[in-house]
């Protein structure tokens, strides 16, 4: 019987998604053991304080990348938007999964849960948000999501909400908040969607960049790993995750950026000319939202690098490097 190991935050929404991984690797090799090893990163013992106050990349992903390095474990499993664009060396990212849900939700306290009446037929989150009162407290950890409400609503108040995804939501229940905006991935895998008001359009909130994407690691000289991990592997997310990061790692994407970028397949006739082609949106922010720049740019999917590199390009000649520094 052979023997894998997984490392893994001990979040519930870390502990699923390494479930699942070892789900789908049981299924192909029913036979091989796989056991979790349970780590606590840094972003998960610091929660006084805001993301881009303690750090930038790396911070959920250090200690089980160790894990990896040292042989304490041969499988490490991220959420991809947390995932540096440049790992240590000696590692790779052998598979990325078929992505869920990349949206930006909105969810509603009890004490608002009458706007979705009040709202006509399916309402959107900009929508709902636009009936939140002035002054109503939304919650988020994350500057991107902050631009894009600032840009929605600069009356609102934002309010730092980190911890993970319960801890939010008995934030939200208890009524320490009136809306929170949430990744509907996170919300969806761990049976939590019936909280979701409604999703944001990434036309109207622009996710992080490989939201709702996973990126299964190991050693880069491990072949068996590597071999075992290529058969979970989806072309069109990987495909999609590889613009999405070039755009991010040009531009210095990390904590501390309100930045996001959302990149697709087209389908045949989804526009004129653009059959197999991908489509990448991008947005850099300041954290104010007074300052707001997006782009988009299609391209070929077997230079998936080069389209992310092309719109970073493209918004830092439009001026996203002042904004940025």
């Amino acid at each position: 019987m052979s023997e894998l190991c997984i490392a893994t935050r001990g979040s519930k929404l870390a502990l699923w998604q390494a479930e699942y991984i070892r789900a789908e690797l049981g299924a192909r090799e029913p036979e091989l053991r796989i056991e979790l090893l349970v780590l606590k990163t840094q972003g998960d013992r610091v929660l006084d304080r805001a993301l881009s106050e303690i750090g930038g990349k790396g911070l959920f992903t250090k200690e089980i990348e160790d894990a990896l390095l040292d042989g304490r474990a041969q499988v490490a499993v991220h959420s991809m938007k947390d995932l540096p664009a440049h790992g240590p060396a000696g590692l790779e990212v052998a598979a990325v999964p078929g992505r869920a849900d990349p949206r930006d939700a909105l969810l509603l306290a009890p004490g608002f849960q009458h706007l979705l009446a009040a709202a006509d037929g399916a309402p959107s989150a900009s929508a709902l948000l636009g009936l939140l009162p002035s002054g109503a407290r939304v919650g988020t950890s994350s500057l991107r999501r902050v631009c894009q409400l600032r840009r929605l609503r600069p009356d609102l108040t934002i309010v730092p909400l980190r911890g993970n995804v319960d801890t939010r939501l008995r934030k939200l229940q208890a009524g320490e908040l009136d809306a929170a905006v949430l990744a509907a991935a996170g919300l969806k895998r761990l049976g939590l969607g019936e909280h979701i008001a409604a999703c944001f359009a990434t036309g109207e909130m622009l996710p992080a960049c490989g939201q709702g994407a996973l990126a299964v690691q190991c050693r880069a000289d491990d072949a068996r790993t590597r071999e075992r991990l290529g058969q979970l592997a989806d072309a069109a997310t990987a495909i999609a995750t590889t613009a999405e990061r070039a755009f991010s790692l040009r531009l210095g994407g990390s904590c501390q950026t309100p930045l996001g970028g959302h990149a697709r397949l087209l389908a045949p006739g989804a526009a004129a000319g653009a059959t197999g082609q991908l489509h990448l949106e991008g947005l850099v922010g300041s954290v104010d939202g007074v300052r707001v720049l997006r782009g988009e740019r299609t391209g070929p999917p077997d230079d998936a690098e080069g389209l992310g590199i092309a719109l970073a390009e493209q918004l830092l000649a439009a001026g996203a490097g002042e904004i940025l520094r």
